[in-house]
């Protein structure tokens, strides 16, 4: 009978058959984002649990399709693979997509608990929505360039609108946007034709809190646009907030289409809320007017990749300073402590140099004190009669010219009295007509 196997063996054992994510997908190495992302959403389609509940291959496989996707979707976990191997990639980090739609009443619950609790949760379209979809079986509304459209969408839904442009509108380009002024969660969604008449999904924007509205936007725009991905971010901002900073740009990539063709295009607004439906407000203008925005945009895009490539050296140099200080600041203490032991042990030595208590020896300094004045008393000479009989006439002498100098007090009474009255401060008067 074979031994149990310990969980680090199975896990080991699992690692040994990954297939290669590129062999997964059905994809070249040299594929591009948008070949890798058409394939995981037709791979995804087909083994989602919606369509094959009681199959536990199907689950596996829908598994491993979006376990390969979440390697090659990010441009440096992709990097990473290619150079070094599933190795060089934490499977740990690697976050799934939640389909709302096939979650139930209780697991719908604490998603939204954990959405509250600002725990970064990253949802999926639903499968039923990309299915019908796919086979051409949803309703599409038109919508007039220029012109906006307010609606209301319920939850793991989706409304779809197609928009015709022209050549000239083209070349000036496009800009689809979508708003929430009820703060409601949504996805913005951009469609490609199949041959069947068929709609698969292409783009996909999450909408952003901004201010007091949430928002969500595409940019067809004839030169390359970027759109950042915040879940990256709020990922590491989760689990480390110092490298969070560093990957803050992480997740700023070019999009994949940057410009559409003269025809007809279609949108979706898809209401991602846990439990209520979605308020929005969407509009497709032509950019012709918005000359200057189209220049800002393309300059400050290019400000921002600049600084994320220098935020990457920023990081290394600061990395290293950050060692230096935490060692600075070791040392410090280590010598401070040093310092503090020394001049204990000096004080030890000085404080060693005497055995005697200090009570007792104060009291023999003043005994020697007073021993010391009567010996000098004793030592004195003595005075002689003569000497004593002229301090005698001296003092006599001094006391009958304090006498001679003292003036008479003629009025001893009154002077008293006025004493008194000044004391307690009463007004005393005296009787001027009888004498003193």
């Amino acid at each position: 009978m074979p031994g149990h196997r310990s969980k680090s063996e199975k896990k080991d054992a699992d690692k040994q058959l990954r297939r290669d994510p590129y062999e997964v997908l059905g994809v070249l190495r040299n594929s591009t984002d948008q070949e890798i992302k058409s394939s995981y959403r037709k791979l995804a389609l087909k083994y989602h649990p919606d369509k094959t509940a009681n199959d536990p291959i199907a689950a596996d496989m829908f598994k491993e399709v979006t376990f390969s996707y979440n390697i090659l979707s990010d441009p440096e976990k992709r990097r990473q693979y290619d150079s070094a191997g599933f190795e060089a990639v934490e499977a740990e980090s690697q976050e799934l997509e939640l389909d709302l739609s096939s979650l139930g009443a209780v697991n719908t619950v604490f998603a939204a608990l954990f959405s509250k609790l600002g725990v970064p949760i990253k949802t999926s379209v639903s499968a039923t929505i990309l299915e019908e979809a796919l086979n051409g079986r949803v309703s599409v509304d038109p919508l007039v360039l220029g012109q906006a459209v307010s609606k209301k969408v319920e939850k793991q839904c989706a409304h779809f609108y197609a928009v015709t442009i022209t050549e000239e509108e083209v070349s000036a380009g496009l800009v689809c946007r979508v708003e929430s002024s009820s703060k409601s969660k949504f996805k913005l969604l951009y469609f490609d034709q199949e041959a069947n008449s068929g709609l698969s999904l292409a783009l996909q924007e999450d909408s952003r809190r901004t201010g007091k509205i949430t928002s969500a936007g595409m940019y067809f725009l004839g030169f390359p646009v970027y759109r950042l991905d915040h879940t990256v971010n709020s990922m590491a901002q989760a689990k480390d907030p110092e490298s969070a900073f560093f990957k803050k740009l992480d997740g700023f990539q070019q999009c994949e289409v940057t410009e559409l063709k003269a025809g007809t295009h279609v949108f979706a607004v898809y209401g991602d809320n846990f439990f209520k439906s979605v308020g929005y407000t969407i509009q497709v203008l032509c950019a012709a007017a918005f000359t200057q925005e189209k220049e800002d945009l393309r300059s400050v895009e290019a400000q921002i990749l600049t600084k994320r490539a220098e935020l990457a050296k920023f990081e290394t140099e600061y990395r290293e300073v950050l060692v230096q200080f935490t060692d600075m600041t070791s040392r410090y203490a280590q010598e401070m402590q040093s310092i503090d032991e020394l001049l204990k042990q000096r004080n030890e030595i000085h404080s060693a140099y005497t055995t005697i208590p200090l009570m007792k020896r104060s009291s023999s300094k003043n005994r020697l004190r007073k021993n010391s004045f009567k010996k000098s008393a004793a030592k004195a000479p003595a005075p002689t009669e003569r000497e004593e009989d002229e301090e005698e006439e001296e003092e006599e002498e001094e006391v009958s010219s304090r006498q001679k100098n003292k003036k008479p007090n003629t009025c001893d009474k009154s002077e008293t009295l006025k004493k008194k009255s000044k004391w307690f401060n009463l007004h005393l008067k005296l009787d001027k007509k009888k004498p003193c």
